[in-house]
């Protein structure tokens, strides 16, 4: 398992690893708060554009103070940001941050729902998002998320009138959102998805303001504020033995993989909100005001809230069953109540709060973490009942059954029911893997067959268990979705979800190959069976200028997760050329083509990918000097593997390992992405790094943020970063000196090599620099100035010190020529005499 270097708090660490995986067990306080939140008929949508740009304290508040059901909407799953804790990018970063805003709406009480936007990368202006997004598609999912969610009140992270001020997908989820709070109430508007939902009005739109967006404290301290609501959202729960804002904070820090871990904050805290559109609040500093949020809200509804305010008011902590009769009074009459949208929500709360003062632990675990369709599968089913309370197990469902199994037992307080059922997994059932990456996305948009799964989180379980019980004569039917539960000697208990995957799968582990020259290599293949014994053949799908042998290679693999590694010979084409290579596995007569790919993060729990496996072969034109290349590690990146891929030899050097002597071996030394942001002990070592280019060593440092530099001396003279960064990857590049040694050395570079570039030149570029440097280089994004910060050479001593903000870190994983080149020549800066060294 991968470890995650951010310093975070011990409660916090207790908090993550405990709770990501484990099913939610209530206890009395929760219960009460439960209970509470069951007697508010009142919802809130908070709308932003990325995981991490929500605001935990204000959906902390709605959720916890004014127990009003609150979700976020995230239009975007993040893909193109960067990742702190691991070399995961795009889809499965996307895949990792989901998991984290759950991970962090498990912690403030809030729900989550996203649109099919894809996270394409930074964008500056919301004309150019809404461009690139599909408009109209993204806004049918606005509108879709209002219509499903039905929320009384929505909440703007981002300010709609400010185009080209922020990030172009902020501004663009706020103009979204304004057009959509007119559209949801309109039949005419996507009229598609009244098939299986019902239009909606909200009352209200705010903008959640602060001083940030006024550019100062002191701005927003003058502004006019009668327009705005405030909130303390420093209140303290003391069922939680938290402040809201410490509940905000532990959400937050779940981002981790954007460097979120913080510590907690409490105390009194303002927040604002500025009023859009909607119903006028008339002076009144309730986002609810006129708003009927008790039960009297539905037809039928003011008996049970008679009932449930009841038990709010006299709950009872040492025993909450003493409530269960009053509340299988209050389900009752629920059932019969017409308006579906508060029946089924607070039908699924009160069964919770049924499920919890009874005591009933329900669980269903599988013999594996996974299984493979038309495989056996044993469960073991555990039911107890740890009241007093008269339960009957009756009987239970297997989704993957079509007759349900008749128990009719008794439940005696505390006496544990357990049950082995053999089941046999369908043949059509689907993968758990993400639904949103089952088809080939383009650069703005998922897409997404099932219509009822756009904006959820996650992929619906496909195999659960209905247990049909009767409570005091009720009937209540309680799902649980199957899962893995284990243990290990050094962790004790564990769970892991229950996964559907392919009988077999197969993968390359580089996913570019890059042949420098007309060499063959041999390229291993690994099969991995997900059931029992696979019988079959690998073959390679390759482009028609390559060769591949052997055709086909025989597999037999006895066990489940097994694997079997086969390895071919690839051979290039003389000149030129890029493609893709694929393994393909055939397993009765059927071809498998997906890569299985396992994500293991203690503060999410397990996720299990699947994704084509696929890898790109690029016959290059690429000459080198050099051999021996130094990589300090900063944020996850895979530009030592690719590296290798030309032929260098790359050492990881830790923080403690750098020292002249360590140093003075290498060839070159490349800082990764954001070291000096993340790696503390930088500001120790960097004496180092510039005494080892004054006697000729060759320093190559990758982008940090302009924020958070944790040395003084980054440069061994005057260099400034900036925010100034170039996110269109087709953006003009041109060449300031066509002369100088690095732009032909040993690759001629021309602006053919920025072709096919991925996502964005470059970020953080130095805005300001001393005339020892030389820029290379000049790119704009339409509309601006000429940047000709992404690539400085400067001398220091004999050697030579180069910053680049230009993105290797994505461009090699995609396999971009060009790049390579470039990254080459940066590598050789100083060997232009000497023309044969060793490669």
């Amino acid at each position: 398992m991968r470890q995650i270097t951010l310093c975070l708090l011990f409660l916090l660490g207790t908090i993550v690893s405990s709770t990501a995986q484990q099913p939610k067990k209530l206890n009395s306080s929760e219960i009460y708060e439960a209970v509470q939140k069951l007697n508010v008929l009142g919802s809130v949508l908070y709308i932003a554009a990325h995981p991490d740009d929500e605001n935990t304290r204000l959906i902390s508040y709605m959720s916890n103070e004014v127990k009003a059901r609150t979700a976020y909407l995230s239009l975007t799953r993040g893909d193109g940001g960067q990742n702190l804790i691991g070399p995961e990018i795009r889809e499965l970063l996307g895949v990792i941050r989901t998991q984290e805003l759950l991970a962090a709406r498990r912690i403030d009480g809030g729900e989550q729902r996203f649109t099919r936007a894809n996270d394409f990368g930074y964008s500056k202006h919301p004309d150019e998002t809404l461009d690139i997004w599909n408009k109209d598609e993204v806004l049918s999912d606005v509108v879709w998320a209002i219509r499903e969610f039905k929320p009384d009140i929505i909440i703007n992270r981002f300010d709609h009138r400010t185009p080209g001020r922020t990030h172009g997908h902020h501004t663009a989820s706020a103009m979204l959102s304004m057009e959509a709070f007119d559209l949801a109430n309109d039949a005419s508007k996507y009229p598609s998805q009244l098939q299986l939902t019902e239009t909606w009005q909200p009352k209200r739109l705010f903008f959640n303001t602060s001083w940030w967006f006024y550019g100062s404290q002191e701005n927003f301290e003058k502004a006019d504020k009668s327009n705005m609501l405030n909130f303390d959202i420093g209140v303290y729960y003391p069922t939680k033995g938290m402040s809201n804002n410490e509940v905000a904070s532990l959400a937050s820090s779940q981002h981790l993989c954007q460097g979120f871990g913080r510590l907690t904050t409490r105390g009194t805290q303002e927040e604002y909100i500025e009023f859009l559109k909607g119903e006028p609040l008339d002076g009144s500093n309730d986002v609810f005001a006129g708003i009927d949020t008790s039960w009297n809200r539905i037809e039928g509804g003011q008996a049970i809230g008679n009932i449930l305010n009841e038990v709010e008011r006299n709950f009872s902590f040492i025993n909450p069953a003493a409530h269960l009769p009053q509340l299988l009074e209050a389900y009752k009459l629920l059932q019969n109540v017409k308006n579906k949208h508060w029946k089924t929500i607070k039908t699924k709360e009160l069964k919770t709060i049924i499920e919890a003062c009874a005591g009933l632990y329900i669980e269903v675990s599988a013999n594996d973490p996974h299984a493979s369709p038309d495989s056996n599968v044993s469960l073991n089913i555990e039911a107890l009942n740890r009241s007093n309370v008269n339960i009957k197990l009756v009987s239970y469902q297997l989704s993957t059954l079509n007759d349900g199994i008749s128990k009719n037992m008794d439940m005696p307080e505390n006496q544990r029911l357990n049950f082995e059922e053999g089941i046999t997994i369908p043949k059509n059932i689907h993968y758990t893997t993400p639904y949103w990456l089952n088809k080939k996305s383009t650069l703005g948009m998922y897409h997404v067959e099932k219509k009822e799964w756009i904006g959820l989180p996650e992929t619906p379980r496909a195999v659960f268990v209905d247990f049909n019980l009767n409570i005091e004569g009720t009937p209540i039917t309680i799902t649980k979705p199957v899962v893995y539960r284990y243990s290990r000697p050094d962790k004790g208990e564990l769970y892991r979800p229950f996964e559907i995957i392919p009988p077999v799968s197969a993968s390359i582990t580089d996913k570019v190959f890059i042949f420098e020259n007309d060499q063959q290599k041999d390229i291993e293949v690994t099969v991995k069976a997900g059931a029992d014994a696979i019988e079959g053949y690998v073959q390679m799908a390759y482009p028609d200028d390559w060769n591949v042998y052997p055709q086909k290679q025989k597999i037999e693999i006895a066990n489940k997760g097994d694997i079997q590694k086969v390895v071919f010979t690839v051979i290039p084409p003389k000149n030129q050329s890029e493609g893709l290579i694929t393994p393909m596995v055939n397993y009765k007569g059927e071809f498998y083509t997906d890569e299985l790919i396992e994500i293991d993060y203690t503060h999410i729990p397990y996720q299990t990918v699947l994704m084509p496996s696929v890898s790109k072969v690029v016959r290059l034109d690429i000459e080198k000097r050099g051999n021996n290349i130094g990589y300090i590690e900063g944020a996850g990146d895979v530009v030592p593997e690719s590296l290798r891929q030309i032929g260098y030899n790359v050492t990881t050097i830790k923080p403690e390992q750098i020292s002249s002597e360590n140093l003075a071996n290498f060839d070159a030394i490349v800082v990764g992405i954001r070291a000096y942001n993340i790696v503390d002990d930088m500001k120790f070592k960097q004496k180092f790094l510039l005494d080892y280019v004054k006697e000729g060593g060759n320093l190559i440092i990758q982008y940090n943020t302009s924020r958070g530099i944790n040395t003084e001396d980054i440069s061994p003279y005057e260099l400034e970063l900036s925010r100034d960064r170039v996110t269109d990857e087709n953006a003009e590049v041109k060449i300031l000196d066509p002369d100088h040694p690095i732009l032909n050395f040993p690759n001629k570079i021309t602006t053919k090599d920025f072709e096919g570039w991925v996502q964005e030149r470059g970020l953080y570029f130095p805005d300001k620099w001393s005339e020892e440097f030389t820029p290379l280089l000049a790119m704009n994004d339409k509309g601006e100035t000429s940047k000709e910060g992404s690539l400085l050479v400067a001398k220091y001593g004999k050697g030579n010190y180069i910053y680049t903000g230009l993105s290797f870190f994505r461009e090699f994983p995609a396999g971009v020529s060009g790049a390579y080149r470039l990254f080459a020549n940066l590598l050789s800066a100083g060997k232009e005499d000497t023309n044969k060294l060793k490669n």
